[in-house]
């Protein structure tokens, strides 16, 4: 994998208002149509100025790294999101703020990836992609680009105006690690049910400050691990005893995401149960998650969740599923001690739950 830096004319004299760094990873947003072809190809990014002319009123420095071969969004992977922080870390103090473009289909997940891996991040770093291809007539790609920039390059008393990890799509700027994609077939792709958006975007930019995480006082700390031996528990009404040890017992495991029903309820069936501390015996770390996209683990509210509570299970508050495995690799991948691990996947880190 290799990348391509290209930078933007745009109508920024000797002192421009910010400069943005755009890194491209693939996905809808960069693709056009090959007449030749005769299907969709990703674009030289040397040409955005002709797909997307408003850049050149833009009073921004604009760069765009490309990374070659572009990955579909269906294909990214641990190393991929290891290589945005690491791209994000050696270009930091060149600019203001970074725009990603990414496939909507694991946007939320390398959101969330992200906002672990890069603590006291001070300068916004937003994704944002498209459900349409910029090359085409009505595509959403144009305005969630424009939009994303500006709101990179604003500003607040000298300070970025959004310093954390977000997602901006059809008007809404929402926080990267609690976005989850609804829709593939509306412009409106993406959702957080569970914390209110930072801004939104109308005839002006309204941004809501008091949702929008501190500036940080520490200097940006840069993470380069994640570990990936973790796996995604879905409870249903019928689950078998053969499955559940299947996923259990994967040679490797340390920890596992469960996907139970409500409040954090799960069945009460002794093998269901005996599994579960068996896992936890081995030092296997059990994150329990809602399966409802607004819903909020409270064990411990019902039986069926207190007996969860009492082995060890930790409770994951009103954490998306998206974040939550992340969280998983992140802390897992610090190697610390059991009680450590345990207080920091309990912990709100950057945001991505309601203590």
């Amino acid at each position: 994998m290799q990348t391509v830096k290209v930078h933007i004319d745009t109508a920024a004299p000797d002192n421009p208002e910010a400069s943005i760094l755009i890194i491209y990873t693939g996905g809808t947003v960069g693709m056009v149509f090959d007449e030749e072809a005769q299907h969709l190809v990703p674009f030289n990014f040397s040409q955005i100025p002709d797909k997307v002319p408003e850049l050149k009123q833009f009073n921004y420095l604009l760069t765009v790294i490309s990374i070659e071969p572009v990955i579909d969004s269906s294909n990214i992977t641990i190393a991929d999101w290891l290589m945005l922080a690491k791209l994000i870390e050696e270009n930091y103090n060149d600019y203001d703020g970074f725009v990603v473009l990414h496939g909507t289909d694991t946007m939320a997940y390398s959101a969330s990836a992200l906002s672990y891996l890069l603590e006291n991040l001070q300068k916004p770093v937003i994704f944002t992609g498209a459900q349409v291809p910029i090359g085409l007539i009505r595509t959403d790609a144009r305005e969630n680009l424009i939009t994303a920039l500006q709101i990179a390059g604003t500003k607040a008393h000298v300070k970025c105006r959004v310093p954390e990890i977000s997602i901006f799509f059809h008007n809404l700027l929402l926080r990267g690690n609690r976005a989850k994609k609804v829709e593939s077939s509306h412009f409106d792709a993406f959702k957080s049910e569970n914390y209110p958006p930072l801004a939104e975007a109308g005839i002006d930019i309204d941004f809501y400050d008091e949702n929008i995480l501190p500036c940080p006082l520490q200097p940006l700390k840069v993470h380069h691990q994640l570990d990936p031996n973790v796996v995604i528990l879905k409870l249903f009404p019928g689950i078998t005893e053969a499955v559940v040890r299947s996923i259990l017992q994967a040679p490797g495991i340390r920890g596992v995401l469960m996907e139970t029903f409500g409040s954090g309820n799960a069945p009460t069936s002794a093998w269901f149960l005996n599994l579960l501390r068996e896992a936890i015996e081995r030092g296997v770390f059990i994150l329990n998650v809602s399966q409802c996209d607004e819903g909020r683990v409270d064990q411990g509210r019902y039986e069926t969740s207190k007996y969860l509570l009492n082995m060890g299970v930790i409770g994951g508050a009103d954490i998306t599923t998206e974040a939550a495995v992340t969280k998983l690799m992140f802390v897992l991948g610090l190697n610390l001690s059991k009680e450590e691990t345990i207080k920091l996947l309990s912990e709100n880190l950057r945001g991505e739950i309601s203590l």
